[in-house]
């Protein structure tokens, strides 16, 4: 009860701010341990690329993508967790990128990919690659960012891939 009534005063605070031309901080860092709660919450809660089963993602399968398979990255706002990335240098792949539907359209996910790939391409030269709805607002998000899409899966979802060159391009 009482995260959601913090996540209530942040959105009131953001409007508010919005409505007097002030702006709020928001604080993006390494993900921990510690967030993996309120990144699933944040999961369950998106309008697009929902999962049909919750129990798909666990807590288990957060920890290990953000401390083993990679690492992840949180946006909060007054400490409340808005959005998170997590990339997957074993696979090559971008594991998540989700906002919490309150706080799309702020610039804060587009912070979280720069983040998110300028670590990767850190990490590896190779390719990374991602996968969508081709139907859904983040295909046309990867597509302003700089993604090439590749081919459509056996799932339906759009695959996409990023190079170190078409970053540095993007950026």
């Amino acid at each position: 009860v009482w995260t959601n009534w913090r996540h209530i005063w942040t959105k009131l605070k953001l409007n508010y701010c919005r409505l007097a031309n002030q702006t709020m901080s928001i604080r993006i860092r390494e993900a921990q341990e510690a967030d993996i709660p309120q990144m699933m919450k944040v999961r369950l809660e998106v309008n697009e690329n929902q999962l049909s089963d919750p129990g798909w993602v666990t807590y288990e399968d957060c920890l290990d993508y953000i401390i083993h398979r990679g690492k992840g990255w949180v946006a909060e706002i007054d400490k409340d967790i808005v959005g998170f990335a997590i990339a997957d240098v074993k696979d090559a792949n971008v594991w998540a990128l989700f906002m919490h539907p309150d706080f799309e359209k702020r610039g804060i996910g587009k912070k979280l990919h720069h983040i998110m790939l300028e670590w990767y391409f850190h990490q590896d030269k190779k390719n990374i690659w991602l996968s969508t709805d081709p139907n859904s607002r983040a295909n046309e998000f990867y597509q302003r960012q700089g993604w090439t899409p590749t081919v459509i899966l056996e799932s339906g979802e759009q695959r996409f891939e990023m190079t170190l060159e078409g970053w540095i391009q993007s950026k």
